[in-house]
């Protein structure tokens, strides 16, 4: 059964130290390890079954629809209108402007679906203001970092639907499940900006005061899309449609936001087509390098071995759980998050199953809704990684936009939220029925 741990560690080192793209990583470790374990012929056969499978799967079909949607929200401009709302409502107060920043990334992640596009976007629409009005970088920057994380969890998220996949969850479920999360992740990152200006006030100043007539014109300028999302959620939540068909809808919708303000060109639409389709490819061959590497670690036994090696220390539950969560925040320094969540879930979820979660919570005693909790967790866990040093994603792709401004001083900007994010973290871990109140009711 060591095996798969050699195999596991010369995975990461083709990742780490090769710099070898992890879907090859993990398709070369898993298609030599299953040829040794059984025979070459077998791991081709293996291989081939899986990639016709991944391609053919109706369910992988939700994957395309919600990046296209994400791409033609992004395509209609909506960025800069939920920016102008938010502002419209908080700009005014001290640190106004970055809690503005916080709301509209919520906001644009929730239809976007992507952390990185979220930073990168925000930072061309947020950023200016706020130093117009003479805000600290490390706030600014902050700010829009950890706002972007929120892109993974606020449904409709990608990393979700590939967990739900993964682990054959309910995606409609995961979905509804991240709302709270999600919007306790913004609550708390209020929280953090506020901190933040109260204990030095000259780092966040005062903007201007929006009259209720420009609140209102600046929700008139969301609410398109703002409906286009309560559609969407709220038809999966209602039974109406499943989440493939939400995804269709979602993808159209978006498409004629697009067109009706004028934003769709028969250039910017292939274009939008095209990053689509490279974006779908990229995770469908992640996906099947992941598949390849979970078949040759189940049959390895690395799964077993976990068991085998927490039963020995006579670990509860939550002290599992936790363990875990470290090894995710070790993990999160070296990888990105959609090849964290492939790499780590086919290992995990099974020994998570075979704990006694039960006796540590009511609400996770149906295995369902525990594996539902579990995947909030981990996406949860992977946005903290996504702003946490030495290779916190979200910080390098703002660094990359942003070459005035010093490393250092993004990292120390998204320090009161990477505070708040572990004290988020703490408690859907503590309290898991905010996590499955939601679902639970859909369930019902």
């Amino acid at each position: 059964m060591y095996e798969s741990l050699i195999a596991f560690a010369a995975m990461l080192g083709l990742v780490i130290l090769v710099r070898m793209p992890i879907a090859f990583a993990m398709g070369l470790v898993g298609f030599v390890g299953f040829g040794l374990m059984t025979s070459f012929n077998g791991s081709l056969a293996m291989a081939s079954i899986i990639t016709y499978d991944t391609g053919m799967n109706y369910g992988l079909s939700v994957v395309p629809l919600f990046i296209l949607m994400g791409n033609f929200v992004t395509r209609a401009g909506l960025s800069d209108e939920l920016y102008a709302a938010a502002n419209a409502f908080l700009g005014h107060r001290r640190g106004g402007l970055a809690m503005a920043t916080v709301v509209a990334c919520g906001g644009f992640s929730a239809v976007c679906g992507s952390s990185l596009a979220t930073a990168a976007t925000m930072s061309k629409v947020a950023l200016p203001p706020m130093r117009r009005y003479g805000y600290d970088d490390g706030l600014a920057t902050g700010s829009i970092a950890a706002g972007g994380t929120l892109g993974i969890l606020i449904p409709p998220s990608v990393i979700l639907i590939i967990y739900g996949i993964m682990t054959e969850s309910d995606i409609g479920l995961l979905f509804i499940a991240g709302i709270l999360p999600g919007l306790l992740g913004v609550i708390l990152y209020l929280v953090a900006v506020l901190v933040s200006v109260t204990l030095k006030p000259e780092i966040g100043p005062r903007g201007e005061k929006t009259e209720w007539a420009g609140r209102i014109q600046a929700l008139w300028g969301v609410s398109g899309v703002l409906g286009l999302f309560g559609l969407v959620i709220g038809g999966i939540y209602g039974g109406i449609f499943t989440p493939t068909e939400a995804a269709g809808i979602g993808a159209s919708g978006a498409f004629f936001i697009a067109l009706f303000r004028r934003r769709l060109t028969w250039s910017s639409l292939y274009k939008t087509l095209v990053e689509s389709a490279r974006t779908t490819g990229m995770i469908f061959v992640i996906l099947i390098g992941a598949e390849i590497f979970s078949n040759y670690i189940n049959i390895a036994g690395l799964p077993d071995l976990l068991s085998e090696w927490v039963v020995s220390f006579d670990l509860s539950a939550i002290a599992v759980i936790i363990l875990i969560m470290l090894v995710y925040v070790i993990l999160g320094m070296v990888l990105e998050s959609l090849s964290m969540i492939m790499l780590t879930v086919p290992v995990f979820y099974p020994l998570v199953m075979g704990l006694d979660l039960g006796e540590y919570s009511e609400s996770l005693m149906d295995p369902e809704m525990a594996l539902i909790w579990f995947g909030i967790i981990v996406v949860v866990i992977t946005e903290i990684s996504l702003i946490t040093p030495p290779v916190g994603l979200n910080v390098f792709v703002l660094k990359s936009m942003l070459t005035d401004v010093k490393l250092k001083t993004i990292f120390r900007g998204v320090t009161p939220f990477w505070i708040v994010d572990i004290l988020r973290l703490g408690i859907l871990i503590l309290l898991p029925g905010l996590v499955l109140w939601m679902p639970n009711l859909m369930a019902g």
